[in-house]
């Protein structure tokens, strides 16, 4: 069977963005692919660096994947920094990695447009994921079109070492998720911690009933016809419980339903698609000791694909 991998990064509490655009679609591949799933907390480093807060994120995250049906006696979730073969061929593949390329990475000519003050973790982030990738012969990375240059600047690299030193390393396909950029958060932009306009995942029901009343909706009144198609609410509604999207578009096209009901039965979706899940998070988070068991075991199953594939890139490059 094929191998897919997708990680994310802890840099902040998993929220509804998460789940609908890259965890929910990345926990079906199982179904078709053997799947890693990694918590990209080395990744972190470029932007967060409280060690406390870095540890707590790690553990929501990984206790997010298994709350939501991650089973890890078939996929494999691991830390990235628990797999020290990622950092190695990190180094490896930077020596085969053009400055040139790195200058047209996204994520470093965002920085630079924005006047932010740019480290070399930033700007040689895309080596960490073409290893992260690399190490265990993915040939599958669902992403979302915006991030597709991540996985394609990962097969330029991959191509040019398999040119010098013969075919050891997998080129690997994205899995293009168009779902990774259409989910929107409060204000009806895309959902993002940098917007500050997110729906914490496993928030109690209370104050997630209370924020999705905060969605920012138009001032049609009740009484009128609506355009539930461009509405955050709507939106948001049709991704949770689409067998029930229609109905309710139906409702407010017609006029004599507000946007209050349509966050009302949000609200009411996302308690029956979150709320075991929740005690489940919950429970895994008090459980430390189960957690970093978890994390151990898939660290080891992890390494025992990447330290055979290592140790062959050690013999070609000459430092074996």
């Amino acid at each position: 069977m094929k191998i897919a991998l997708t990680g994310i990064k802890p840099s902040g509490i998993p929220h509804l963005g998460n789940y609908l655009g890259m965890i929910r679609p990345a926990l079906a591949l199982a179904k078709s692919y053997h799947c890693l799933y990694f918590i990209a907390d080395y990744h972190a480093l470029t932007t967060l660096h409280d060690g406390a807060e870095l540890r707590r994120n790690t553990a929501a995250v990984a206790a997010t994947w298994l709350a939501l049906g991650l089973d890890p006696l078939q996929a494999i979730l691991y830390r990235q920094s628990d797999v020290p073969e990622v950092m190695e061929l990190a180094w490896i593949l930077s020596c085969f990695t053009g400055k040139g390329q790195l200058d047209r990475a996204h994520a470093y000519k965002d920085a630079v447009a924005q006047g932010r003050e740019i480290s070399a973790g930033l700007y040689t982030y895309p080596v960490l994921m073409a290893a992260d990738i690399l190490a265990f012969g993915a040939n599958a990375v669902p992403v979302g079109r915006d991030q597709k240059q991540h996985v394609e600047m990962c097969r330029d690299i991959a191509i040019r070492f398999n040119h010098a030193y013969g075919e050891l390393l997998v080129v690997p396909e994205p899995l293009i998720q168009e779902e990774v950029e259409t989910i929107p958060g409060l204000d009806g932009r895309k959902m993002s911690k940098s917007y500050g306009n997110t729906l914490p995942l496993f928030q109690p029901a209370s104050a997630m009933r209370k924020q999705v009343m905060r969605i920012q909706t138009d001032s049609t009144p009740v009484a009128e016809p609506k355009v539930p198609e461009t509405a955050p609410v709507y939106q948001l509604y049709r991704h949770i419980a689409p067998a029930g999207a229609e109905a309710l578009a139906e409702r407010l096209r017609a006029g004599g339903t507000g946007w209050a009901v349509a966050k009302e039965a949000l609200a009411d979706a996302l308690e029956r698609e979150l709320g075991e899940a929740r005690a489940r998070y919950e429970a895994l988070l008090r459980d430390e000791a189960g957690l970093a068991a978890t994390l151990r075991a898939g660290a080891e199953r992890a390494r025992d694909l990447a330290t055979p594939r290592m140790a062959k890139i050690r013999r070609a490059v000459g430092v074996r």
